[in-house]
């Protein structure tokens, strides 16, 4: 019955929370019983049953239970299956949100031989706008997972593509996440390309990616400042903040200090 599988991914989390406590009396039990079933759940029959294993993948990737042997052996290979060009419509759409979330939770160097090829392919899908507009809501979490070089490497060339997409949802979703890329490119890439297509976007056809365009307008301007004398920062959230000086917490040492956040760089997915 697919509840009774449901009910059980719900479980696998704070059973494998027990394990790894345990792990003295329960060495191996989590990578040999619990894993595989994860896994395999990701391409159940049922959707209820595999948003359950979804769900369930995250926050064992989340808690850090899952061997980084598992994550390259196991799970980035049904992840690649599952978002592959011939695959089912709806797996594939899945299988794009499960990556792009993943990509935050793993380390650079999976993400970038593992996960970005595939992630660039999916931002030309030409078959399923659901699977760019995915890509063009995550954009930003994924250029701050694999860093500066492939960025500018491989996927401000995707950027330009999704900011020029016919689609207006997936330009209006570039604009949202502008501040996050441009904060993880160069200050030379951020003024001769990333300046000329964010004016394109202000100026877009559709006032709603025109409005989405000037809400990120402060935000993209403040990726050129020097952090050292403006004080602004990325939050490890990915929220712009700004950091109090040194007088001012001198003057408040009675009182707990407060970040003013400004932007948050995660999209709007609707």
């Amino acid at each position: 019955e697919p509840t009774v599988r449901t009910e059980l991914m719900e479980q696998i989390p704070p059973i494998a929370i027990f394990l790894q406590e345990s792990r003295p009396k329960f060495p191996t039990a989590f990578f040999e019983y619990l894993m595989p079933i994860v896994v395999r759940y990701l391409t159940d029959v049922n959707n209820q049953v595999r948003k359950a294993g979804q769900e369930a993948l995250l926050i064992l990737l989340e808690q850090d239970l899952v061997a980084q042997s598992d994550i390259e052996n196991k799970v980035c290979p049904i992840l690649l299956d599952l978002s592959a060009p011939d695959s089912d419509d709806e797996y594939k759409v899945e299988a794009v949100n499960i990556i792009c979330k993943m990509a935050s939770m793993l380390n650079r160097t999976t993400v970038e031989h593992m996960l970005l090829p595939r992630f660039c392919e999916l931002c030309s899908d030409g078959k399923l706008f659901q699977v760019r507009k995915i890509c063009a809501a995550n954009f930003g979490d994924v250029c701050n997972a694999v860093g500066q070089e492939a960025t500018e490497r491989l996927l401000i060339p995707k950027f330009f593509e999704l900011c020029s997409d016919s689609v207006w949802g997936m330009r209006k979703a570039c604009a949202e996440c502008f501040m996050a890329v441009s904060y993880t490119t160069s200050p030379e890439v951020r003024r001769s390309k990333l300046s000329p297509l964010f004016i394109s976007l202000i100026s877009d056809t559709c006032r709603w990616v025109r409005q989405a365009a000037f809400q990120s307008l402060g935000p993209f301007i403040s990726t050129f400042a020097n952090p050292s004398s403006a004080g602004l920062y990325i939050r490890e959230d990915g929220t712009l903040s700004i950091r109090p000086s040194t007088q001012d917490v001198n003057s408040n040492s009675c009182q707990p200090s407060n970040n003013i956040t400004l932007m948050s760089s995660s999209t709007n997915t609707a």
